[in-house]
């Protein structure tokens, strides 16, 4: 659980309620932003478990997981549009991005940046997130530091993320959906199945 793993954790659901901004939005950071909120709830906090919280992302970080959507490097998975106008319909990361110029991004990154990382109440194993502590500290601590809650390391946010989420993302993972930086490979290979819940129970925790 290294340096990139938060590409896989955190950003595979990535801003879906930009998919109903269109056109007519772009270049204007704060009507996208708004429109962002019908899935990812005011200033990037929601309290759906399978829509991470993005408040509080890095402008960078935000920016490379929209280009990995733009090439479609990560999976992307239909959902429905929570809240708005176009409440119920469908969409994915990849229509979403097609929408967007690289300026658009640019503003929507710096955007969310300038906001807070909301983190979530959720239960959690208080044994196992004891065990990921253990592991985190071991094997994810030096890209992810102060338990994955620095946006400045560029990593994305683990710390207080929705499990529920973490968990399809660690999946899409370890499958080979998501591309691993060479530093990460190793280390997150070397877990076992329950290691890997450890440790998102101990980011579950982390309230």
């Amino acid at each position: 659980m290294n340096q990139k793993i938060a590409y896989a954790l955190l950003a595979g659901g990535m801003l879906f309620g930009l998919a109903v901004a269109g056109g007519a939005w772009a270049g204007d950071a704060n009507k996208l932003a708004e429109t962002c909120a019908n899935c990812h709830g005011k200033d990037g906090a929601n309290a759906e478990s399978d829509v991470p919280n993005i408040g509080g992302f890095s402008a960078k970080y935000f920016a490379l997981t929209m280009e990995h959507y733009k090439k479609k490097e990560r999976p992307c998975v239909e959902t429905k549009i929570r809240s708005g106008d176009k409440k119920g319909t469908k969409s994915d990361m990849c229509q979403v991005v097609n929408d967007l110029s690289d300026d658009d991004i640019k503003q929507v990154a710096k955007y969310f940046s300038e906001k807070k990382f909301v983190r979530t109440a959720q239960k959690f194993d208080a044994a196992l997130a004891a065990k990921g502590k253990s592991i985190h500290d071991k094997s994810c601590e030096k890209c992810h530091s102060e338990a994955a809650s620095k946006a400045d390391d560029d990593a994305g946010l683990l710390a207080g993320q929705k499990m529920h989420y973490l968990k399809e993302q660690t999946e899409f993972f370890l499958a080979g959906k998501r591309p691993m930086h060479k530093k990460m490979k190793p280390k997150i290979e070397a877990l076992s199945k329950d290691q890997v819940e450890a440790v998102i129970q101990y980011y579950g925790s982390l309230q």
